[in-house]
């Protein structure tokens, strides 16, 4: 059988940066509006004093097409040659609609443009999107180039795919006979770290954020499941969990949901009057336990359930009634492409935006002038502070290298360069699993193309007919599944 058909027709319709395009797109068009939901509002604490309220609100976010602005003033439409040739960079103006509220009355509403988005080539929104081969040569580019980059000052660049564990999903390693249990708890700009243990004392432990090694059964009573039968019933309805009871005899004491909230509060150390002391240990169990599951009403006995089924994983798999969970499984990876990185790349940046249109108001209220909104805000910080990223490759989080220079010393090292999928493991450490060939790997990644030495096995490389599923939201999936006829327990 002659393969080279279906490899022909498969790239007939398919591209290799195709995944990476679509996750862009899905950036521009979904990503960059859900950063303006977690941040619609904002409340600047000096006011005038004849007035009680004074509030902004961020609509709806939109990109325009790539241009220009020359020096006289004028706009036109850019192209990537002429960026390359230009020694400047091809972006696209985000216009945000803005409005101001005092005392619950709009004030003003008006289209900012409040800075310049970087565009991939060949997206949605880029001028060659669509073009044919005749017109792509006309405007100076490769018509066999698959697009997937971006041009910085004239550079180009590659903003590389990151292999990360898979959030929301709860893993229990057994090493050496210790066990241990993770859960990153990811929702918007949180990505909470939660570690289980069970200590020589026969108790089960978590911790998160400022809780240390707090007793499960203690926080499961803090979630409102104060009743013993309840907690037992929430991890099983089966009799092979009398090591449960031990923990319950231990905080037997513990018998209403304030009791247990008072209990971790003296435990993190908040050093203040009972009532403060309470409402502030709420509260972090409210953002911090598990924020991706969204607080509101009823969400503790969520989160509770949650809970008792992490624990009754972790002892199925110390029982060995069950097998523990392997991290280098592809199952429980996800690879995070341009659209997931710029993400959160442009969710930090707008918070500095955004608060710095709020310092800019209180130094002119100081003034003793109500300023229009539309003045104070500065365009070039936000692009500035993309831009700065994008060329250097530091990324949010400390992350370096995100962004590379793409290998133009020929076709197929630039076709690598695009497919290129980086461990964020250190190279300096053995993390033998880590490096080895997973048998998931076949048909995703390519067994061959790593480079040897201190990155072997941590640097690796699409295979060649690879394409990524975009991540779905949430909620949509739940929906659907209860349509087909899921119950809560």
């Amino acid at each position: 059988m002659d393969r080279s058909i279906l490899i022909k027709k498969y790239f007939e319709e398919k591209k290799f940066v195709d995944s990476n395009i679509q996750s862009f797109n899905n950036f521009l068009d979904k990503g960059m509006q859900v950063v303006i939901e977690e941040n619609k509002e904002a409340e600047p604490a000096i006011i005038p004093h004849n007035i009680e309220k004074f509030k902004i609100r961020f609509g709806r976010i939109t990109v325009g097409k790539p241009e220009i602005t020359e020096a006289d003033g004028s706009k036109r439409p850019i192209y990537p040659m002429e960026a390359r040739l230009r020694k400047i960079s091809y972006y696209a103006p985000i216009y945000l609609e803005v409005s101001t509220y005092i005392n619950d009355v709009q004030r003003e509403s008006f289209v900012a443009e409040v800075g310049k988005m970087p565009i991939m080539l060949k997206s949605k929104y880029c001028n060659l999107n669509s073009l044919s081969r005749e017109d792509l040569i006309k405007r100076g580019e490769d018509p066999t180039d698959p697009g997937g980059y971006f041009i910085i000052n004239g550079t180009e660049r590659v903003v590389v795919n990151i292999e990360d564990l898979a959030a929301n999903n709860f893993m229990v390693e057994a090493k050496d006979g210790e066990v241990s249990g993770r859960f990153f708890a990811s929702q918007g700009s949180y990505k909470i770290p939660h570690t289980f243990e069970r200590k020589k004392d026969g108790l089960y432990y978590m911790t998160f954020t400022r809780v240390k090694n707090m007793p499960v059964v203690v926080v499961l009573k803090a979630l409102g499941l104060t009743k013993d039968e309840e907690i037992m019933r929430a991890i099983s309805d089966e009799k092979n969990y009398e090591e449960v009871v031990l923990n319950l005899l231990e905080f037997v004491d513990i018998k209403t949901q304030e009791d247990a909230v008072d209990y971790i509060s003296k435990r993190v150390g908040i050093a203040q009057a009972k009532e403060v002391r309470m409402e502030r240990t709420k509260e972090i169990l409210d953002k911090y336990l598990f924020p991706n599951i969204l607080s509101g009403p009823g969400s503790n006995v969520i989160k509770a359930k949650n809970l008792a089924k992490m624990l009754k994983k972790f002892i199925d798999v110390r029982n060995e009634a069950r097998f523990s969970d392997d991290k280098d499984h592809y199952m429980n990876k996800r690879l995070r492409l341009s659209g997931d990185l710029i993400i959160e790349l442009f969710r930090t940046n707008f918070k500095i935006l955004v608060g710095d249109i709020l310092y800019n108001f209180q130094r002119i209220i100081k003034r003793g002038k109500l300023p229009s909104i539309r003045v104070i805000i500065r365009d070039k910080l936000l692009t500035s502070r993309l831009y700065s990223a994008m060329a250097t490759g530091e990324w949010v989080g400390g992350r370096q290298g995100v962004s590379q220079r793409m290998d133009r010393n020929n076709f197929l090292a630039m076709i690598s360069h695009l497919q290129k999928v980086v461990s964020p493991l250190s190279s300096s450490q053995e993390n033998f699993e880590a490096r080895a060939l997973h048998c998931t790997h076949i048909g995703r990644l390519c067994p061959t193309e790593t480079p040897e030495g201190t990155n072997i096995g941590l640097r690796k490389n699409l295979a060649m007919l690879c394409s990524i599923s975009q991540a779905a939201d949430d909620t949509e999936v739940l929906e659907k599944v209860k349509n087909l006829g899921l119950k809560e327990a």
